[in-house]
């Protein structure tokens, strides 16, 4: 079974709108975390990795506290839903931590929400004595002249940054490590982090789908706790939520994204960069598991997401959510019906399931049938074939190879003309790219290939060396033309 990478874990916390995931993309060094003025924009808690000197250790980025009693007491007194379950979240991450950092603006100066905090986690031994102070957006000296009044809060000395400039985060991450090291939880590493070998590179899942089809139940499911918050209101994930798991030996990287929607340019400001951020991840990711909800049907918006996953080359699983509701589950029919509308992307598998069965007890008597153990079967078969598609998109064919499987596709089917009177002569077949793979055929200057043919060579290449869930692109090149001089051709 899977199980999570544990490193040191040191989460940022403080009432909203002190700097906190600005901070936090700061010390990862990667723009993760949307970073907004709107108070409340945090809801799930990023978790991101830090190197300093050859010390690592996971950062996570946690919702703004809106009401320290929460720290102290279950109950959601005036929250909404989501707001109850972010705090729920922030909560079960200070507990979880081995330091933590607790932020105030230094702009604002110190506020009555911040002596709460202070009260509060003065109050609680296990919270107290693991703190660091932090007073942010200190971006003058005047600006850092003014900390002092932060000492009222009885946590020690303030140290002082700006985290838009990364002013003084070195002695932060010193401090940090310091930390660390006190209480013997970390080591100095030996490889340098540009050093990696390749089976230490992490394999990249991006999770995408339209708001409400199950992405974050399912990667909860994946992990067996909640990682990010499951809520009927659309766009409730406004950020990618990246954890890494090991599987079978290998390192996997999951990223819970934002749903896109058909009405994204319409979408309110958050929506709009979760949807952009959305698109930013898939890019950079080397395989998709594309969520729809089997029991809506597909939709434009499914296909289009299809498209936009294709164009970027990486590779693809259809995973079909909510199985549970569908009264007669034929998966072969359902297949047919799924194909039927992504005919584009007929090479890529189709997995079922209900991430409901893996959810909480309640849920899990609604899954109609889909038990918690078929659930946890599907996902370790999804992983086990991320780690087979991983290997696939490495293939690398020869020119001898390329050559011999050229000759056998002619012959079963002679190349269809695109324009003219004329058979087009393929030239050569080469390999252009790995991960993902691209390949070339060369005609002759006057010959066109039809875009029946394309396809037939992409489908060949992908059923004979397993490019498996992977798109197989095939640019056509023609000869120069050499004027006066007929093209010599070889027989097919």
């Amino acid at each position: 079974m899977e199980k999570e990478i544990k490193k040191p874990l040191v989460a940022l916390f403080g009432r909203t709108n002190v700097g906190k995931s600005t901070l936090f993309n700061c010390l990862t060094e990667r723009k993760q975390a949307l970073v907004s003025d709107i108070p409340g924009t945090t809801r799930d808690s990023n978790l991101g990795s830090v190197e300093w000197n050859g010390f690592s250790f996971d950062l996570v980025d946690t919702a703004g506290i809106l009401d320290g009693i929460f720290l102290e007491k279950k109950s959601k007194g005036q929250l909404t839903d989501i707001d109850e379950k972010t705090q729920r979240q922030a909560k079960a991450y200070l507990e979880k931590a081995d330091v933590l950092i607790f932020i105030v603006d230094n702009k604002t100066g110190l506020l009555a929400e911040d002596k709460e905090l202070s009260k509060i986690i003065k109050k609680i031994p296990a919270l107290k004595n693991k703190i660091i102070l932090v007073a942010n957006k200190a971006d003058s000296y005047k600006q850092r002249a003014e900390t002092a009044e932060f000492n009222k809060l009885g946590l020690g000395e303030p140290l002082i940054i700006s985290a838009a400039s990364g002013a003084g985060t070195g002695d932060l991450l010193e401090a940090i490590v310091n930390s660390l090291k006190k209480q013997k939880l970390v080591k100095r590493s030996l490889k340098a982090s540009a050093e990696k070998t390749e089976s230490e590179r992490p394999i990249k899942i991006c999770i995408l789908g339209k708001p409400n089809v199950g992405k974050s139940s399912f990667l909860n499911s994946v992990l067996g706790y909640e990682r990010v918050i499951v809520s009927d209101i659309a766009h409730t994930t406004r950020e990618p939520q990246n954890t890494e798991i090991e599987f079978k030996g290998r390192k996997i990287e999951i990223v819970d994204t934002a749903g896109i929607s058909r009405q994204g340019h319409k979408a309110e400001r958050l929506e709009k960069y979760g949807i952009e951020k959305t698109l930013s991840v898939l890019k950079k990711s080397d395989i998709a598991f594309l969520m729809i909800d089997i029991s809506e049907g597909i939709t434009h918006q499914d296909a289009k997401l299809v498209q936009e996953i294709f164009d970027r080359g990486n590779s693809l699983v259809i995973v079909a959510n909510k199985w549970d509701k569908i009264e007669k589950r034929d998966p072969k029919k359902w297949q047919e019906d799924i194909y039927g509308k992504f005919p584009f992307a007929a090479w890529a598998p189709i997995e079922f399931i209900s991430s409901l069965a893996g959810s909480s007890k309640q849920n899990q008597d609604k899954a109609n049938g889909f038990s918690a153990a078929e659930l946890s079967k599907k996902i370790n078969h999804l992983l086990s074939m991320a780690i087979e598609i991983d290997e696939c998109r490495k293939i690398s064919l020869s020119e001898s190879q390329l050559s011999k499987f050229l000759s056998k596709i002619v012959k079963l089917h002679r190349p269809a003309k695109g324009k003219g009177l004329k058979h087009p002569h393929i030239y050569e077949l080469k390999q252009t790219q790995s991960e993902p793979p691209k390949f070339s055929v060369r005609i002759g200057s006057r010959d066109n290939l039809h875009f029946s043919y394309v396809r037939f060579i992409e489908n060949r290449l992908r059923e004979k060396y397993n490019f498996l869930a992977t798109p197989v692109h095939l640019n056509v090149e023609k000869n120069p033309k050499r004027h006066g001089v007929r093209e010599g051709r070889a027989e097919s």
